[in-house]
């Protein structure tokens, strides 16, 4: 008889990194932060950053470091874990929205083409990170940066996306008519 030796290969899993979209990416807000311990107080930087591509993907992260770019670095790293995705219309939001997050209050209302992004504060620079080109904003609650930051991306996240007239015509086409049964006879 004949022995048959079957040799393991080993099949080596190519370990590239995963390819990275250009983010661009803003500081809204870096903090000094101190805890009181045996020997006196520590000092630590907070940075708040928003990421976003300016094509509908935008996040943002708060982060803490021994200095000023550890934080951001960090921030940056944790952010683009927290992506979300903005439907956008004709350059603008689908529709009117009010959203409120802790003490912050947010109105987000599209707006005509030429109108630009009429904002104030952090909500103008999460706004432009996600590409949104012509909106109406008012802040109507608290003036913290970091919850307005997080109402914007809540209200942003709520969005749904409104269907055009000639996307549910081309849905209508690629549905079956139902068949009707005729009616019993008697």
């Amino acid at each position: 008889m004949a022995e048959v030796t079957i040799k393991k290969v080993k099949t080596e899993r190519s370990r590239r990194q995963p390819v990275e979209k250009d983010f661009d990416q803003t500081i809204i807000d870096i903090a000094r932060v101190t805890r009181v311990m045996a020997g006196g107080k520590r000092m630590r930087f907070r940075a708040c950053v928003v990421i976003g591509d300016r094509k509908g993907k935008v996040g943002s992260a708060i982060a803490k470091g021994a200095d000023v770019t550890l934080a951001v670095n960090k921030a940056v790293t944790k952010a683009k874990k927290n992506l979300i995705y903005v439907p956008i219309i004709n350059d603008t939001i689908p529709h009117e929205i009010s959203v409120k997050y802790k003490a912050a209050k947010i109105l987000l209302k599209p707006a005509p083409k030429g109108t630009g992004i009429i904002a104030g504060g952090a909500v103008r620079m999460v706004l432009d990170l996600s590409g949104v080109s012509n909106i109406v904003a008012k802040i109507l609650g608290t003036n913290n940066k970091i919850n307005n930051v997080q109402a914007t991306l809540k209200a942003l996240s709520m969005l749904k996306r409104v269907e055009t007239k000639k996307s549910a015509i081309k849905k209508m086409d690629k549905v079956e008519p139902k068949k009707v049964k005729s009616e019993e006879k008697k």
